[in-house]
């Protein structure tokens, strides 16, 4: 019975490997539907932050004519959205609008004594137009907060006392000043509010302001702190049902600021209630404002390109200039980085980009998208219960059996945490398969175990006794062998792109996790199936190595393997840092390119795979080689698993890397058969 249930289970390896095609068939419709979608959203819009604006003008001599220049300036480079917050006490100080003291103050200015039991604001209009319109907003904001405010004066200017302390009076948000919604929406530009859930939800008071946002076009917000409108009152008062239903019915989407440490608290319910109609947004903060023009040009450049970004939000601050003797900004330096020959305006327009109002993708889902990727599913476990058949068989049935199951009972718990888990496992195993079956391919080609590795011993060949395979036929053999390992690498694609195939994925509202894993598993696998399933029964193998001797040179050995361990996790993800000269590669790649390949895939992995299966069909312990050259494989995986990545982008740099990994390992094949003909040649007279 033992012996019919392991034949049953080398026998299922066939049918699953069928199960694995038609799964691979039924996910191109859902990856097919992603591109759609993919290509619903080509607009990009470049906003300014208005507030950053006015604080550089206040420090300059005449600031309203500052303001109005760089506003012109900013539009003619490209720049076709403000960004306005709500207005505080010290947002109309800066643009010379009031000026207000606290009691102290206000005690030296008057010559008088402060009061002993009031410790009031006392703010002053600059003029009777400014005290008009700032009056009513400011009463109102103070009055629904229950602090009362009364006239006053001062040599003749209209003011008001705000009965609460100065440093409690400058915290409180009020509503946008609409002197300044009314300018630049005049001047041509789109209004982008940005909104602060610091005080009691109003929805009186959010009606009004939606309903004045609509008259000005607006159709995209951004959010100030670490939640969304409404967020804090939600559980007392539904606020964020009340504010999701106000943006719907005014038409008004989200942008989502891409890179922040923790998503802003309510933003994933506010857009799932808005149907996602949300924007991803890459943000240039006030340090970065100041690097090369060239460098900014092409941040932007990539983001668009490269990361679904569609809205690029620059800021600016005022900073002192020893080179000038002066307080300067970086606007000049941006209205540089965008306009001009070789611009990032004219960069992301040559990528198939408009300048314009940005808009959410329309997000394609046919009809039978859920029944593709229920086949997708049956076929992404039969790719894990192959893997599992290499190092385990008799599991292999049981394995596919419990993984349908489990597949099942998960997708009905916990969907999310199913297709995630789902999409890593398939990730890892399919360029471990690919990398197992090469190895079992080399060591059927090459030398049997126990071939002499020197003199005629070596020409016993190969398995069968056959003559030796010469360098054209093992160089023909190991690009045959590429090209078949990555063809089931990219095997994986397909089932990540269709077990991920949610816009919250490439909104990165959710993310695919494991990426570590995804990075370490397929090495340690393969380098497991290297070292013990080539030859001897593995556990006779497993024995031999616990008995083995342990030396200082394995010690030395597994530190330096352990140091480059963490070097490369180091680089893995989105924390790796790159040297000036490694960005100075990537840039140089790029241009000539228009995508950047991964370097660890054409410089190391892929060649190092050539090198290593040509000499592995000579040499058995080449195979070795084969433990790095996982790297490359899994790389090509995990560029799709970056859902926010456009799918032909990532193939394209897949596809880079796998013809220049083969150019540079066929030059390294060739210099190793120039070194070894030299070593045959010239190693007997250094003997002598």
């Amino acid at each position: 019975m033992q012996h019919k249930w392991q034949r049953w289970n080398l026998n299922s390896r066939k049918w699953l490997w069928v199960v694995v095609v038609v799964g691979l068939i039924a996910a191109l419709p859902v990856v097919y539907d992603r591109l759609q979608t993919e290509k619903s959203s080509r607009t990009v819009e470049i906003v300014f932050d208005y507030r950053d604006l006015v604080d550089a003008a206040s420090y300059r001599a005449n600031p309203q004519d500052y303001i109005s220049r760089q506003l012109d300036l900013l539009k003619a480079a490209g720049v076709q959205s403000m960004a306005v917050y709500e207005s505080t006490l010290e947002d109309y100080r800066k643009a010379r609008r009031v000026m207000f003291w606290g009691a102290q103050d206000i005690a030296n200015l008057t010559d008088s004594v402060i009061p002993e039991n009031e410790n009031y604001t006392y703010v002053l209009f600059t003029n009777k137009a400014n005290s008009d319109a700032l009056k009513p907003a400011i009463q109102a904001t103070f009055g629904s907060l229950g602090i009362t405010t009364e006239d006053w004066s001062f040599r003749g200017q209209q003011g008001l006392i705000i009965k609460t302390p100065l440093e409690d009076a400058l915290l409180k948000p009020m509503a946008p000043d609409d002197a300044v919604l009314t300018n630049l929406h005049d001047r041509g530009f789109q209004i982008i509010p940005r909104l602060v859930d610091s005080l009691p939800y109003n929805e009186e008071a959010m009606e009004r302001l939606i309903d004045r946002f609509e008259s000005l076009n607006v159709k995209r917000i951004l959010f100030e702190g670490d939640s969304v409108k409404g967020f804090n009152d939600n559980e007392d008062t539904k606020s964020l049902d009340s504010f999701a239903r106000l943006l719907k019915e005014h038409g008004i989407g989200l942008a989502a600021i891409e890179n922040l440490k923790q998503q802003q608290k309510g933003f994933n319910k506010l857009a799932y209630m808005l149907d996602y109609n949300v924007v991803r947004l890459y943000s240039l903060s006030e340090n970065d404002s100041t690097l090369k023009p060239d460098v900014i040009t092409d941040r932007f450049a990539l983001a668009t390109k490269d990361r679904n970004i569609r809205m690029l939000y620059l800021n600016t601050a005022p900073m002192r200039s020893s080179a000038k003797a002066q307080i300067d900004d970086s606007l000049e330096n941006l209205i540089t980085s965008l306009s001009g020959p070789g611009g990032a305006v004219e960069k992301i327009k040559g990528n198939g980009f408009a300048i314009g109002q940005a808009t959410a993708f329309d997000v394609v889902d046919s009809p039978y998208q859920r029944y593709f990727k229920l086949v997708a599913v049956i076929g992404a476990v039969a790719m894990v219960a192959l893997t599992i058949s290499y190092f385990i068989p008799w599991l292999t049935l049981l394995a596919w059996a419990i993984g349908l199951i489990g597949s099942a009972g998960l997708l009905l718990v916990k969907p999310a945490l199913f297709e995630q888990a789902l999409a890593l496992a398939v990730a890892i195993c399919a360029p471990t398969v690919a990398m197992v079956l090469a190895v079992r391919k080399v060591n059927k080609w090459g030398p049997p175990l126990g071939t002499a590795r020197k003199g005629k011993a070596a020409a016993r060949g190969s398995h069968s006794g056959s003559v030796p395979l010469n360098p054209q036929r093992r160089l023909l053999h190991s690009l045959v062998l590429y090209v078949r390992t990555a063809v089931i690498s990219l095997g994986a694609v397909p089932f990540v792109i269709a077990l991920l195939n949610n816009i919250t994925y490439s909104l990165v509202l959710n993310q695919f996790r494991g990426v570590s894993l995804l990075h370490i598993v397929p090495i340690g696998l393969v380098a497991i199936y290297v070292l013990l399933y080539r030859g001897e029964f593995a556990l006779s193998k497993t024995g031999k190595l616990l008995r083995t001797p342990v030396t200082l040179a394995m010690v030395i050995g597994a530190a330096v393997l352990g140091v480059i361990g963490l070097y490369y996790m180091s680089r893995t993800g989105n924390s790796g840092t790159a040297s000036s000269y490694e960005l100075a590669f990537r840039n140089f790649m790029e241009s000539a390119f228009g995508v950047r390949p991964r370097s660890k895939e054409f410089l190391l992995a892929h060649p190092l795979f050539l090198l290593g299966s040509f000499l592995a069909l000579k040499s058995r312990n080449a195979a070795y080689l084969m433990i790095v050259a996982v790297i490359g494989q899994l790389s090509m995986v995990d560029t799709f698993a970056h859902i926010h990545s456009p799918i032909l982008i990532s193939l394209v740099r897949g596809l880079l890397g796998l013809g220049l990994g083969l150019i540079l390992g066929v030059i390294a094949i060739m210099v190793w058969q120039i070194a070894e003909g030299c070593w045959k040649r010239w190693s007997p007279l250094l003997r002598k």
